[in-house]
């Protein structure tokens, strides 16, 4: 084993390249495609350079990988995914703004709305049953509402 990886040629780095970008395919999320890349161009710069020792091409591959792996999570950094629904897996966050009738009386600061066909926990001045509201925030799963008056809109 020791004399395979001491005698590495340029298509040893160039398939042990494309292995890794196979296994990127299947969904690694980004990481193995920069290992990838840094073994062939390991094995690029074998052929083009065929004394390049063993401890230099795995030095190169090393440094390489680091690198790209750097630069990548920089990039990824400085320019976040905005999502198509940002409110995904935020129960409720879409509730915000909204206006609803409070379903159960608001006593001592809690009561409960009816938003489509779930009963939420309310916080918020003390009304009665029937009271139009406006949802301002959320926190936890206690939506924050304030009263509208009558004929108020949003």
């Amino acid at each position: 084993m020791w004399d395979y990886l001491t005698d590495l040629t340029f298509w040893d780095w160039l398939g042990f390249g494309t292995l890794l970008l196979i296994v990127e395919v299947f969904g690694t999320g980004g990481y193995f495609l920069w290992l990838g890349l840094a073994a062939a161009f390991v094995g690029v710069l074998t052929w083009l350079f065929p004394a390049l020792d063993w401890r230099g091409q795995f030095l190169l591959f090393s440094a390489l990988s680091v690198l790209a792996g750097v630069l990548w999570w920089r990039q990824q950094k400085a320019k976040p995914t905005v999502s198509e629904q940002p409110g995904l897996n935020q129960r409720g966050s879409e509730l915000v703004g909204r206006t609803f009738t409070v379903h159960e009386a608001i006593v001592e600061g809690r009561g409960k709305i009816k938003a489509g066909d779930t009963l939420w926990l309310v916080a918020g001045p003390d009304l009665p049953q029937g009271a139009t509201v406006k949802v301002t925030a959320i926190n936890g799963v206690i939506l924050t509402v304030h009263p509208l008056k009558p004929g108020a809109s949003t």
